[in-house]
């Protein structure tokens, strides 16, 4: 097959085989950037069909909107909406549930079901089982991980405590719901399956327990193709407000989706951001390869030209050695992204309840990798193909010109008389080639910046939890009710066994205006001198609870574009509704969640209420945690029950598992990196200076002097690179976090020195390796070959 080739296509086979090492490494580092953004690109596409999918099958609604109570009549005028396409209302409750292997109380959202079809909004999907019979009141269909959480089968029995009485449900069906596939509860931030599930009921079972005949507390609107969804909600808003309608919001923020959707944006933001690294180190080092290369051949490239090849054959010639190290890493990458792609999809699966996973990656994700990667490697090697082509063939058969030296001010300083010759000429040699000594450093702190990345989100994590859950939290248990009752429930809630500090706060839904700009978000009113649960600035520290007007976090602050001192106007969704206008005395830093804070008495004045609250802190001895659980199972009122050390423990499960794989697998591309420069740096320097060597080795130097004058310059630069690596990793690590921030997180940049350090060790690692691979090649150096050799 050979034989039958041109005389340039047998050349370009034997070019590879010789530079396969240097070939090979570049192309690793191609196929890292090309599989870091075709599993960024697979994975957000994937994510992305599911979700619609799903949604699209199931009928999820646009428009959602709670209330207290309105007659079922209501529906009539709702569906004349200008705008609305279908409504469904339905009844909507948090029930406690009892499982006797569990010792803490359970919470579950209990919907109801139609009592005959399936809903025409919001459809359940059944995995097993079969749905309630009308008039069931000991029929459920359970979620999925909720049942799976505890090992409760079909035909299984449950505890169900509904507005003070208990039930004894039987499970009929196991389902999912396009409303959970994230599915947190109130106050949580990390699904928790055996805390928090949901429940589906028979409406009419519903309608009795909760005294709903003929009314409902939900309602569910999809929109006509097109149509604005402000006018209609502003509508729906009207309708609902006299029934305790508190805000209705479209499906962006549904807290479902929002999570879906933000995860879907973080995969294109890695998409655009970490592969441009690696693409900008193979275009550095296909450039300085093929100098190499143009260089030594600069004979070859004059006999091809006067044996009657064109310029454009020539050049065609060694821009198919770039494409052909460029495919092999396009190849090796679009495997392993495709890997990483349904790997990354494996992950989300166990965190995102989904029926389906929908994982067929388009032509689109690969095309724009192989574009990126053919423009880096073309794109870098533009200025030696350039030689090619400007190259004469008569001055492309003399010798290049030597290069002009001269004595440096270095040469004569008195440093430079305290160092050795070979310290001396290791020195020189960096100093001769600024712009190649600048790259090469620049490409081992690029390595570096990409680990530094990855591993500094442990820290950043650390540092999150302990603000939110150990500075700015102190209680044990969080317990939620149903409706908010006046403070003597507080001597009510201190009553339970083993309750030794209780505190209380009251939080109403909101809408607060600034300007054009409004957000529906809870208000949190506290009282002075809150201990357990303080207005905490997670940079100053505890905070003063204002009086006269409106704390509100920075996110929220920078949403609205407001600052201290702003008048902004508060749409209290519950009580009166009133809508009043409020100063922002106070902003604070928190990383979850976008709080608004004032103070109780402030609060309870402008809904015209006696100081009333809903959300009770507890702290809970420990040595009778028991029986304060059993006693909070017994308790009709409470909507939900959160502990802080639940919430940590499960965070920390979910999140560390996946964090170690996420920086195992950066590791593994920020090495592939950090080898790719040092290993083509190291060669190629060899192969510039193996004449020199080898004179030095005739002349007496022995191999670990000239092991020394090779290696040392790739050990200046690689102790060079740790501090360059370490500040692009720290603006790297910004970035990205800048663009990982929503209203739901925020990342804290936080690098710890010994992140830092072991980051540097793991490439200084690599680069030792690269290292003593190349000083192989200088102990079978031969001598008397390289010293014919003619310049």
């Amino acid at each position: 097959m050979v034989a039958g080739l041109s005389p340039l296509n047998r050349k370009l086979i034997r070019d590879l085989w010789r530079l396969r090492a240097q070939a090979l490494a570049i192309a690793l580092v191609i196929a890292s950037g090309a599989a870091l953004l075709i599993s960024a690109l697979t994975t957000e596409e994937a994510l992305r069909e599911t979700t619609d999918a799903y949604y699209e099958r199931n009928r999820l609604a646009e428009v959602f909107a709670g209330l207290t109570r309105a007659p079922q009549r209501l529906m009539h005028r709702i569906e004349t909406i200008p705008g609305v396409r279908q409504a469904e209302s339905r009844i909507v409750d948090l029930a406690t549930v009892d499982f006797p292997d569990f010792p803490e109380p359970v919470t579950a959202r209990i919907v109801s079901l139609p009592v005959h079809g399936d809903p025409a909004l919001n459809r359940i999907v059944l995995r097993r089982g079969r749905l309630p019979e009308p008039g069931r009141e000991d029929e459920a269909v359970l979620g999925e991980r909720f049942a799976k959480a505890h090992g409760i089968p079909l035909g299984g029995k449950v505890s169900v405590l509904m507005e003070g009485r208990k039930r004894a449900v039987s499970v009929v069906g196991i389902a999912l719901s396009p409303e959970f596939i994230y599915l947190i509860g109130p106050g949580a931030i990390m699904p928790d399956d055996r805390r928090f599930g949901v429940l589906w009921m028979s409406r009419d079972v519903l309608e009795v327990a909760y005294d709903m005949e003929d009314a409902f507390n939900e309602v569910s609107l999809t929109l006509n193709r097109g149509a604005d969804p402000e006018p209609v909600i502003d509508a729906l808003d009207h309708l609902l407000a006299p029934y305790g309608g508190a805000g209705a919001y479209t499906r962006d923020l549904q807290i479902s989706n929002r999570f879906v959707q933000n995860e879907i944006e973080q995969q294109r933001t890695m998409a655009y951001t970490l592969p441009a690294i690696f693409m900008a180190v193979a275009a550095f080092l296909t450039n300085m390869i093929m100098g190499r290369v143009i260089a030594m051949e600069r004979e070859e490239i004059g006999l091809f030209k006067a044996f009657g090849y064109s310029t454009a054959a020539v050049g065609w010639h060694y821009l198919k050695m770039v494409l052909a190290i460029t495919g092999f890493g396009i190849l090796v990458g679009a495997l392993v992204g495709s890997w990483l792609g349904r790997f990354n999809m494996g992950l989300y699966a166990e965190v995102f309840q989904f029926p389906f996973l929908v994982y067929r990656p388009g032509s689109q994700s690969y095309a724009v990798a192989a574009l990126l990667c053919v423009g880096a490697t073309v794109g870098g090697s533009a200025m030696a193909l350039r030689q090619v082509i400007q190259l004469p063939p008569a001055e492309a058969m003399r010798p290049p010109a030597p290069p002009i030296y001269r004595r440096s001010r270095f040469s004569d300083s008195a440093l430079a008389r305290l160092m050795d010759e070979p310290t001396r000429m290791v020195l020189r040699r960096l100093g001769r080639w600024p712009t190649r000594t600048a790259l090469s450093l620049l490409g081992i702190g690029l390595s570096l910046s990409v680990l530094v990345l990855a591993m500094q989100w442990g820290d950043s994590v650390d540092k999150m939890i302990n603000d939110q859950f150990y500075r700015a939290n102190h209680q044990d248990a969080t317990v939620s009710l149903f409706d908010a009752a006046p403070l003597r429930v507080l001597n009510d809630a201190a009553a339970l066994p083993g309750v030794m500090v209780v505190e209380g706060q009251r939080a109403v839904t909101a809408r607060i205006r600034y300007r054009n700009i409004s957000r529906r978000q809870a208000v949190i009113g506290q009282t002075d001198g809150a201990s357990l649960s303080p207005l905490h600035d997670a940079r100053r520290g505890p905070l003063a609870v204002p009086r006269g007007g409106v704390a509100i976090s920075t996110t929220m602050a920078g949403v609205l574009g407001v600052k201290r001192g702003d008048i902004v106007t508060l749409e209290i969704l519950e009580g009166r509704r009133p809508v009043v206008q409020v100063p922002v005395v106070e902003t604070f830093e928190t990383y979850i969640d976008t709080p608004i804070v004032m103070h109780l008495d402030t609060l309870s004045r402008l809904m015209k209420e006696s100081p009333r609250v809903n959300t009770l802190q507890l702290r809970v001895d420990p040595a009778h945690k028991a029986e304060f659980l059993a006693a909070l199972k017994e308790m009709p009122k409470i909507g939900s029950v959160g502990f802080r050390k639940a919430v940590i423990d499960m965070f920390y499960a979910t999140v560390d598992r996946n964090l170690n794989i996420f920086i195992g697998i950066f590791t593994v591309f920020s090495c592939t990196l950090a080898f790719g420069v040092i290993y083509n740096t190291l060669r190629i320097a060899l192969a510039e200076r193996s004449r020199e060597l080898a004179t030095l080795r005739v002349l007496g130097f022995g191999r670990g002097e000239i092991s020394y004058i090779l290696l040392g310059e790739t050990g200046i630069l690689a102790v060079a690179a740790v501090p360059v690596g370490i500040l692009c990793g720290a603006g790297l690590s910004w970035y990205i976090a800048e663009q990982f921030s929503t209203e739901l997180f925020r990342i804290p940049l936080i690098i710890r020195h010994d992140t830092a350090g072991l980051a540097s060790v793991i490439i200084l690692a690599t680069v030792a390796v690269c290292a003593l691979i190349v000083r192989r090649r200088l102990d079978d150096l031969d001598l008397i070959a390289v010293l014919k050799t003619r310049e």
